[in-house]
């Protein structure tokens, strides 16, 4: 298990799908061949599990757990750190997924807040979120914030303030939102060890000239090996090679987006550029027509 002294978390994380049998059972014996997929091909050594592209609220605290479990078995060795997601609408149940995560070696946990009864304002997430990390004995602690689908608008910036002083396994967040001025103002007030892991796959430079330490997304799982171009020209200063291959990332979502792209059809990319038989989603999630997927893997193709 980590410590609160582990690595810092930085360079791509794949938010990662979850397997399915075609009758809609989680199938483990997808993940190690994932894994190697990701190493191999991508060269992508971190993965945030359970979380939206991983429908991970669609699915019961068991079977999370299960998938939890194996990907940090399966990982172990081979990938970095594995970050799990165990928010919930449940304090109780987050707070199960989070004890199980510390025991099953997970490197990381990270919550999003509660959707149907939301958090009134920054101080009662804060309180949320600290029930959560002090089950998790000191794990590294992350803040995941997607607001577009959470609905709670709060600033992100508001959450962090003196976080520290009731998380001190606090070690940075996710942020997924268009708001750039409020991730900014995160980063400006970040301490060193923090991890600001931004999570819009599509703005990725602008967030790393803002100071993301690193970013996590279902791209990553079939453009890694592009985006992490993409991160070794900004590292070294080519700041036009660094924006040909986000426009290039730009073209491929933004042809996806007319196509009706969703975490659905998502999964189905992603199965059909790697390969891997990573099954339907869930529902309330419906697959989409196959010609569909062609077509957007086409293009995944002609930027490889």
């Amino acid at each position: 298990m980590a410590s609160p002294g582990s690595k810092k978390l930085t360079g791509l994380v794949a938010a990662t799908f979850t397997p399915l049998t075609p009758e809609g059972e989680i199938n483990l014996a997808m993940i190690g061949p994932y894994i190697d997929f990701l190493l191999e091909k991508q060269g992508v050594r971190n993965v945030f599990v359970n979380g939206t592209t991983g429908e991970g609220m669609s699915f019961s605290v068991e079977e999370r757990k299960r998938l939890a479990e194996e990907w940090c078995q399966r990982g172990k060795g081979k990938l970095e750190q594995v970050i799990v997601h165990v928010g919930c609408m449940s304090l109780k149940d987050s707070q199960d997924l989070a004890r199980h995560a510390a025991e099953v070696g997970a490197d990381g946990i990270a919550v999003i807040a509660p959707s149907f009864f939301k958090p009134s304002d920054a101080d009662a997430l804060r309180q949320f979120l600290q029930e959560v990390a002090a089950t998790a004995q000191g794990l590294p602690f992350y803040y995941y914030h997607i607001p577009a689908l959470t609905g709670v608008n709060l600033r992100a910036r508001d959450v962090v303030e003196g976080i520290e002083k009731c998380i001190p396994s606090f070690h940075g967040l996710k942020f997924s939102g268009q708001d750039l001025l409020d991730f900014g103002q995160c980063v400006s007030y970040s301490q060193p060890h923090w991890s600001l892991l931004y999570g819009m796959d599509e703005q990725l430079l602008a967030a790393l000239a803002l100071g993301a330490n690193g970013a996590v997304g279902s791209t990553y799982n079939y453009l890694g090996s592009k985006v992490n171009s993409l991160l070794s020209a900004f590292d070294k200063g080519e700041l036009s090679q660094a924006r040909n291959l986000q426009f290039q990332v730009q073209d491929v979502l933004s042809y996806a987006v007319k196509q009706g792209f969703d975490v659905a059809v998502n999964k189905q990319l992603m199965s059909e550029v790697s390969g891997l038989a990573l099954g339907p989603p869930r529902l309330p999630l419906k697959p989409c027509p196959h010609p569909r997927i062609l077509s957007i893997a086409q293009k995944v193709q002609q930027v490889l």
